[in-house]
């Protein structure tokens, strides 16, 4: 449990100081003044000022902030300060600043996978042969097990995965395949069926196959800076991707919500991945960078995506949201989101004590 508690707090340690540096830099940038630059919530254990900053350690380690000058709308403050003020800024430096948080969560993604596949490169799966299903494409064309699969339709094939990919694209069309069979090259021509499956939320689907398994050997690939960059930059996007798909399915019922977890599963979690090693904890904490900044734009009042939608409505309509329905959308804001951690500490302590 100790362990967990600890690796937790390393985990949301890191990315809170992201986001919330993300905040900073950008409101210095712009020239905006920043009061207090807080890891935590409420009371302060540790706290030290440079220059006008604060410089604080909370008590509650499940967020932080940043205090800006003359962040709330009507704030009253003095007239050599308005040169410094959030408010006083354009819009655009107002939007670069709080979307600067998520954006930097996006960032320390990108960051992790390049790092890890800087130093560890990648590993993929053979594109070798295993096994032969009955009844299928495959073995009416004459695939046998050990074949090594070189080519599909002038693409070249260097693992499992780009077979899966080019077959699962080809809308059941024809395909010329190159094997390498005895250390010989033989051509192959077969047609892909739609068989049953499953994506990767549980749901029955149809899939193109040809009807074959891979042997479950694996190989490394070491990657070079520009591979490592573009490859960290995929993995973000398809866990963006996959991010926003789970959301959407859980709006519509297509997977239970019951699936949310809360301080209590990310606590578990991180202490499962950091007693897994240094690169599982990483990528962990890359995870939960994109779905922390994804969740921070959603257009919700308090969270970053909320305000984006204040300044989006005021560069259409040309005027700012009134400080009164601000007020109240804001407080709706917040009720909803002490609804949803109430339900995430339900969904833990089931999962916990019930095993639900």
């Amino acid at each position: 449990m100790g362990h967990s508690f600890i690796a937790f707090i390393v985990v949301i340690g890191i990315l809170v100081f992201i986001h919330e540096f993300g905040h900073f830099v950008a409101a210095r940038l712009c020239g905006v003044g920043v009061d207090v630059f807080s890891l935590g919530f409420g009371p302060k254990i540790l706290k030290k000022k440079y220059g006008r900053t604060l410089y604080c350690l909370s008590a509650i380690p499940l967020g932080g902030y940043v205090k800006m000058v003359g962040e709330e709308p009507g704030t009253v403050i003095d007239s050599e300060e308005i040169k410094s003020s959030f408010t006083h800024k354009t819009l655009l430096k107002k939007s670069i600043i709080v979307a600067a948080g998520p954006f930097f969560n996006f960032f320390l993604a990108i960051l992790i996978f390049y790092s890890l596949y800087q130093f560890s490169g990648i590993y993929l799966a053979k594109p070798v042969v295993g096994k032969v299903m009955d009844g299928t494409p495959a073995l009416a064309a004459g695939v046998k097990p050990g074949d090594i699969i070189r080519e599909i339709n002038l693409n070249k094939i260097e693992s499992f995965e780009d077979i899966s990919r080019v077959v699962g694209v080809s809308k059941g069309e024809q395909l010329e395949i190159i094997v390498e069979r005895d250390k010989k090259l033989v051509g192959i021509i077969l047609s892909p069926v739609l068989s049953p499956g499953k994506n990767k939320f549980g749901e029955e689907i149809q899939k193109y196959v040809i009807g074959i398994s891979g042997n479950g050997e694996s190989f490394h690939k070491s990657l070079n800076p520009f591979q490592a960059f573009w490859q960290s930059l995929k993995d973000t996007y398809g866990l963006v991707k996959l991010t926003l798909l789970s959301v959407v399915k859980m709006v519509n019922g297509s997977i239970s919500a019951n699936n949310l977890g809360g301080p209590l599963m990310i606590a578990q979690m991180a202490g499962e991945q950091a007693k897994a090693g240094v690169m599982n904890f990483a990528w962990f904490i890359a995870l939960l960078s994109v779905n922390l900044g994804i969740i921070n734009l959603f257009p919700i009042p308090v969270l970053d995506g909320g305000h984006l939608l204040f300044f989006g409505i005021e560069a259409v309509t040309g005027k700012a949201v009134g400080d009164k329905l601000r007020e109240k959308l804001i407080q709706f804001g917040a009720a909803m989101l002490v609804a949803l951690m109430v339900f995430v500490f339900y969904n833990d302590i089931a999962r916990m004590f019930y095993g639900g």
